[in-house]
């Protein structure tokens, strides 16, 4: 693990020395990136020197109690020597997690897609469920939630519902909501009292900023129409909303939520980015599945990760066979027991693969 801790440090001075570099804080995206990546750094490295005084500590002392022959000070040094061994049992915990590489979308925004599956109406209102959830998760967290387009069904739910949630650390935390939710209960529409069994998809991708993604504009092509909605006044009798298609790829996007033609248009390319960008990992990991099954969360959609239980009021997470009797409170947005044990799990798994 010192060799680690080595090759961490030497990455540390170079990044810093690199952004002292007059050409580089003339370069924009890459000053950007390289403050970024000092700002990651720094946690880490702080702890490795903490760590290494430590270790020089606890030499220290363990000499001072094989040469001394004052025994006070032999004394106050093996009470120092105890506490420095403690320290250095939580550090060895610690390090090999920090030490772990680090996911590069996990400090981006996200963009999130819910659609409603197997279950017809129920499937829609349980869609609507879960957006609200992560609504209410995304305030507990402090992040800004923005709906980019809708297809509201009859009885209030969703078909699909695609936003953005913008804060620090989004992805690291929502990118294990990717998969399949099932949902058990009851629905509004059944008359017999039957439960009825349902599915919604979720898919998240961190979003691509455009140094990450390039688009030709000459590849995608650009149509305008009158938004849908209630009220049928402004939204209908001007060419708001904006559908974009990308050519090569075949991704259709399309954005009615704000009046300005140009928000419209500014929102839809965010998701197009994330989407181009989704395709291209998601192309990529396939050449790599095997990477894939060390990590709790795989970003397959077909997989079924979750069920709601409402009967039984428990919600069970099927990658690390967690079940929580608290299904109120965790619709409500109290996600955080969770998606914590999602990343413990996680980290475990990594551990496991780099040892």
């Amino acid at each position: 693990m010192l060799e680690k801790f080595q090759k961490v440090e030497e990455h540390f001075a170079e990044v810093e020395a690199r952004l002292g570099d007059p050409a580089v804080v003339a370069d924009v995206d890459k000053f950007t990136k390289l403050t970024r990546e000092h700002a990651a750094l720094l946690p880490i490295v702080q702890k490795l020197r903490q760590y290494k005084k430590t270790l020089a500590q606890i030499d220290e002392d363990k000499n001072l109690l094989a040469t001394s022959s004052d025994e006070d000070l032999k004394t106050l040094a093996a009470e120092e020597l105890a506490e420095l061994k403690k320290s250095k049992a939580d550090m060895d915990s610690e390090l090999p997690i920090l030490l772990l590489p680090k996911d590069p979308n996990d400090d981006k925004n996200v963009v999130m897609e819910i659609r409603g599956g197997v279950g017809g109406e129920e499937a829609g209102l349980f869609a609507a469920d879960l957006f609200r959830m992560y609504v209410r998760y995304a305030e507990r967290q402090g992040w800004h939630v923005d709906i980019v387009d809708s297809s509201p069904t009859s009885l209030g739910g969703f078909k699909e519902i695609i936003f953005t949630v913008e804060g620090a650390g989004a992805f690291s935390k929502l990118k294990y909501e990717s998969g399949t939710h099932r949902v058990q209960r009851i629905p509004v529409t059944e008359s017999g009292g039957r439960i009825h069994t349902s599915a919604v998809t979720v898919v998240v991708m961190p979003e691509a900023e455009e140094v990450d993604v390039v688009i030709n504009p000459a590849d995608l092509r650009i149509d305008t129409y009158c938004a849908s909605g209630a009220g049928g006044q402004y939204v209908n009798r001007t060419e708001t909303a904006i559908r974009i298609v990308h050519l090569p790829t075949g991704i259709v996007v399309q954005c009615q939520d704000e009046k300005s033609q140009l928000k419209n248009k500014e929102k839809a390319m965010r998701v197009l980015r994330a989407r181009v960008k989704d395709l291209a990992v998601r192309e990529q990991n396939e050449a790599i599945a095997a990477d894939r099954k060390n990590q709790v969360g795989s970003g397959d959609r077909s997989e079924r990760i979750r069920t709601y239980n409402f009967p039984q009021g428990r919600v069970t997470d099927h990658r690390i066979g967690l079940t929580l009797y608290k299904i109120e409170s965790i619709l409500n947005g109290d996600l955080d027991e969770i998606i914590n044990a999602l990343i413990t799990a996680d980290r475990s798994k990594k551990l496991a693969a780099e040892s």
